[in-house]
């Protein structure tokens, strides 16, 4: 004997965007701006001009924003930019936040 089953349910979808995260450079006094400058363009793929905008922002502000990626990438980019720093002997500070 066989039985159908009949089931009559609406299953609501929620579709939710991924999270974005900031990563953001703080400053410090003795990173060269033009290490900075040079971080933007070969790891966040800034032009020379936004570069220097953001670098200039990061010096009069005390910090500035990057980029905004998913989760992976804002790590892999900060982790990056950090090694590089690091390898050149500059302190450069780098944080990932959740992008509110």
């Amino acid at each position: 004997m066989s039985v159908d089953v009949q089931l009559d349910e609406k299953i609501k979808q929620e579709i939710k965007k991924p999270s974005q995260y900031k990563v953001v450079f703080l400053n410090d006094a003795a990173t060269p701006m033009e290490w900075v400058v040079s971080l933007l363009i070969s790891v966040f793929k800034h032009s020379q001009a936004v570069a220097e905008e953001i670098t200039m922002t990061i010096h009069t502000e005390g910090s500035g924003v990057v980029g905004v990626y998913s989760y992976e990438i804002a790590e892999v980019k900060a982790a990056e930019a950090t090694t590089l720093s690091r390898n050149q002997g500059f302190p450069l500070q780098i944080r990932v936040e959740e992008n509110e």
